[in-house]
């Protein structure tokens, strides 16, 4: 199919592109990397009156360090800048691993973070990075700036808290936990294929026991979801496999898994549940060497 008729502008600026929007409201539709929007476009998902190309907003593709020591990761930055940059390997070391599941090499060249986020796949790895990491979104308009907690901006499937004359324009991560143990994993039916589960986690330890735990899934439900109830069960913990698994049990039989073409309910909560296991316990693995090592980065 081929899309049905729109106006096409390319954006000189961001002030340029946020007029449109506020003309326009949600009769536009913003395109960066196009890698989401050109198949809906094409399917007639979406019938946009205009389409607003920011592809060429260059101040927008850039990663900045903050006075507190996180990050601004601009909304243009690509996927494959993602998962290649050495900066961000060695703030963040579980982006580039997550990146690395990201469809293929194509998309992730021209796929970016802002594109990802505002569209909002329960099966994509950016939105539930950005529960795990705790990060805040800046969206802009002609109106002003807010910023939006990671854990309100994901609304629905394909749904955010975006309102029609806003535009992602960065993302803000805080610094990165001390000493913290991380994972990721995900579980697809093919290379490049949207990912019928994965689990990311960070785990600080202190004694011998687990002090802080964050763990997110996607795949599972509408939106990403950081598991709450499984983060304070493993607080205080043993800092071992088996002394979280009474943990992780409780939590894969609280899930309550979609249900799709590709999975049903039940082979989601049981995959879930050998997901959480392994990242937990590569996790912990990371957090007690490097706590052995004086707290350096693994």
């Amino acid at each position: 199919m081929k899309p049905a008729p729109f106006d096409y502008v390319r954006a000189d600026s961001v002030a340029e592109a946020l007029a449109l929007l506020a003309e326009h409201g949600s009769a536009a539709k913003l395109m960066a990397g196009g890698q989401s929007l050109i198949p809906m476009l094409n399917f007639r998902v979406v019938r946009p009156s205009i389409v607003v190309d920011v592809g060429a907003l260059v101040e927008l593709d850039h990663q900045r360090e903050r006075p507190d020591g996180g990050l601004s990761i601009g909304a243009l930055t690509r996927h494959r800048t993602l998962e290649t940059s050495e900066r961000i390997a060695r703030r963040y070391p579980v982006i580039p691993e997550a990146m690395r599941h990201v469809a293929h090499l194509a998309i992730r060249n021209r796929g970016t973070i802002g594109g990802s986020l505002s569209h909002a796949d329960p099966a994509a790895e950016l939105p539930m990075l950005a529960r795990l990491l705790d990060a805040r979104l800046v969206a802009e308009s002609a109106r002003g700036r807010r910023e939006i907690e990671a854990s309100d901006f994901f609304v629905s499937a394909l749904t955010t808290a975006l309102r029609d004359d806003e535009m992602l324009t960065h993302v803000e991560l805080p610094p990165w936990p001390p000493g913290a143990g991380w994972a990721f994993e995900e579980f697809a039916k093919r290379p490049g294929d949207y990912a019928l589960a994965a689990v990311g986690a960070l785990v600080q330890c202190e004694d011998g026991r687990i002090a802080r735990a964050r763990v997110a899934m996607m795949g599972i439900a509408d939106t990403p979801i950081r598991l709450d109830a499984l983060e304070r069960a493993m607080a205080g913990r043993p800092a071992t496999a088996p002394g979280i698994a009474e943990c992780i049990d409780e939590a894969a039989r609280g899930l309550s898994p979609r249900e799709d073409l590709h999975a049903s309910a039940g082979y989601r909560r049981m995959l879930s549940r050998t997901l959480l296991q392994r990242v937990t316990a590569g996790a912990l693995d990371r957090a007690l060497a490097t706590s052995a090592r004086g707290g350096t980065r693994t």
